[in-house]
């Protein structure tokens, strides 16, 4: 909490600067940090003043039968509301409280992977839609049969990072195939990234001579939604072989803008990988400093169960979790990382 409150008054401190409007982008910016971090602060100023109350009242109490019972019944909110509250203090790094990028990615199995990468879509738009969240998918490639090969989405809300960074990671599958003529059991495997949206003014720079660009028509479902001209962008970073695309938008600018803001996600991804592992080796511990590591199971047969490998959280609600219910899971990891 200190920590928000020091980013906070920084914040303050640089909006009242004369040349604060100069860049209208990064000044927007910044008041919507601002603005997050002044109601995070405000909700927990809020509960330490009914706690002191509480406190307060507890000596007045003392041994009235009828205002201990109401002295309780402020406890029991006041311990829900502060269990509810506790993950709000892992959300301090530096693009938790801005948007995220989500790009999903079928593992082995042909069809019933990219069967899979569409379900999880499905339900990471869901889970959005319940949280008032902007969607937008810029880049997507159809399976052969059904499903989707991979599929790119910008997430736009207060900690749509800080939230969606909890779901990085391979997400597993096990159910009866609607593509097996036997009806068999069959398990998928598919690769949610997770990536901060960085603006233009934010450290990350990119070498004009160091991205390569080609243009292409967009690929549709036929008729008036494929494009004539060749809008679509697909960016190549010559240093990495980083490649990002995108061909959502109607213009070739549009497009180029939103493959470069991925492109920017996926540079600080790498910096924080590099970072991981650092302390990883620091610590001395074997620890995986990628987004490849299976972090949950779905299992819809033989039995229903969603568990979290991570926090050990599990439920046989599988289908609310299918329609977007994962705050659960969100919340339970983000608990593990504060203090760390």
């Amino acid at each position: 909490m200190p920590d928000k409150v020091a980013q906070a008054k920084t914040l303050e401190e640089e909006s009242i600067a004369p040349d604060f409007w100069d860049n209208q982008r990064a000044a927007q910016q910044k008041m919507q940090e601002l603005n997050a971090l002044q109601e995070v602060i405000s909700v927990w100023d809020g509960l330490k003043q009914r706690t002191q109350d509480a406190l307060d009242f507890a000596e007045i109490a003392e041994d009235d039968q009828s205002l201990l019972a109401e002295l309780q019944v402020e406890a029991d909110s006041l311990d829900g509301e502060l269990e509810k509250r506790e993950f709000t203090l892992s959300l301090s790094g530096k693009y938790d409280s801005g948007g995220a990028i989500i790009s999903i990615h079928a593992g082995a199995g042909g069809t019933e992977a990219q069967d899979w990468t569409a379900m999880l879509q499905r339900m990471y738009l869901r889970w959005a839609e319940k949280k008032g969240f902007a969607t937008e998918i810029t880049d997507m490639t159809q399976g052969e049969e059904a499903g989707i090969k991979s599929v790119t989405t910008t997430v736009e809300g207060p900690y749509a990072y800080g939230y969606l960074q909890a779901e990085r990671g391979t997400h597993r599958l096990v159910r009866l195939s609607p593509f097996d003529a036997g009806n068999r059991r069959h398990t998928s495997f598919a690769k949610l990234e997770v990536l901060p949206i960085i603006d233009e003014d934010i450290e990350i720079e990119i070498a004009p001579n160091d991205v390569r660009m080609d243009v292409f028509l967009s690929s549709g479902a036929g008729g008036q939604s494929v494009q004539k001209n060749a809008t679509a962008v697909r960016l190549h970073h010559l240093p990495t072989g980083i490649v990002v695309s995108c061909q959502n938008e109607r213009s070739q600018t549009q497009n180029r803008e939103i493959a470069m803001r991925i492109l920017r996600g996926k540079l600080y991804a790498i910096e924080q990988e590099k970072i991981a592992a650092e302390k990883a080796r620091l610590k001395g511990e074997n620890v995986q400093a990628d987004f490849g590591s299976q972090i949950r199971s779905y299992v819809l047969h033989p039995y229903q169960m969603v568990k979290d490998l991570r926090t050990n959280v599990e439920t046989a609600a599988t289908q609310a979790v299918l329609d977007g219910d994962l705050d659960t899971f969100i919340e339970a990891w983000l608990k593990t990382q504060v203090g760390t």
